[in-house]
Parts: C-alpha cells; structure tokens; sequence
C-alpha cells in the first residue's frame, strides 16, 4: 500500500516527513472531515466510518506491519482522541513506550497484547489498559481475520519510543 501524500495546502502537513509524506507517529495526526463542535453521529458501516479514511499507522514501516489506524474523533477543547486501529492477520504494531495512558477496547476479531509482565490474548469487548511508561505491543497471530480496537489517549502526549527487547 501506498503511503498517502500530503497536499502542500494541508495544516496536518506540519507533522509530515517530507521523504515520505505520512506522519512520522500515530501521535501526530490530525482529525479529517467536519470538526467536532457540534454533536453528531458518525455511522459505522460494516466495513468503515462514514467520511473517516484508513491511514497507515506510521512511517517507519520496519517496525511494524499491516496496521491501519483511523482518528474517529478529537473534539475541539477536549482532553482526548479516540482513535480506531486494525491490524490484519500476521500483522503487529511498533513495540513501544511513552509517558501517556492509553486504553483500548477490542471490538473485532482477536489478538495478543504484549506488555512488560507478558503476553495475553484479547478479543471483542477485552480492555487493555496501558500505564505510562510501559513496553507494549498489539499483535494479530491469527490467519482469519483482522484484529480491530479503539483507543484513547490524552490528546496532548508524548511521542512514543522504540521499546528494548
């Protein structure tokens, strides 16, 4: 898949690689369509959010495989992003830390969460709660079907870092 370019007119392009064209971390997106301001429902329909694109998760592709992420909602003045990930069979996220909590809430599929005292399966309706500061890891081992959960983080956060190990 092809990373998406930047339209030089683009805000968000501020926090875009110039080689690349993609953000360099999940933490640097900027929510697309209509601004939050007013309440709303956006509509899910079996297959995506209406006006919401799947975006690759990161640039640093090394460190990761088959993981999309799309930005769901990032309300003007809020604390908070809920953001939505998906990672197809065989696929995993970046090892990481970072300062920020974040939490997640599977809604499709199964996976594995690895963090610092080990590895646990998940799967529809499991939370996982990352403390800050902890190694961890979202991996789909399983050849059937995408792994997909929503997260929320403090909209103002730290970038991640590669964790050892």
């Amino acid at each position: 898949m092809q990373p998406e370019r930047a339209a030089a007119s683009d805000p968000a392009a501020a926090d875009l690689t110039p080689e690349e064209g993609v953000a360099t971390s999940s933490c640097e997106l900027e929510p697309e369509g209509a601004p939050l301001v007013e309440s709303r429902v956006i509509r899910y329909d079996g297959a995506g959010w209406d006006g919401v694109r799947a975006r690759p998760y990161k640039a640093e592709a090394e460190l990761f495989r088959g993981v999309t992420r799309r930005l769901l909602a990032a309300p003007e003045g809020a604390g908070f992003e809920l953001r939505y990930f998906e990672i197809e069979p065989g696929g995993h996220s970046t090892h990481e830390r970072h300062e920020h909590v974040h939490v997640a809430v599977c809604l499709r599929g199964c996976g594995r969460v690895r963090m610092a005292e080990g590895t646990h399966d998940v799967g529809f309706g499991d939370v996982v709660y990352v403390a800050p500061g902890e190694p961890h890891q979202f991996l789909n081992p399983y050849p059937d079907e995408p792994f997909g959960f929503l997260c929320v983080v403090d909209r103002q956060r730290d970038r991640p870092v590669p964790a050892a190990g």
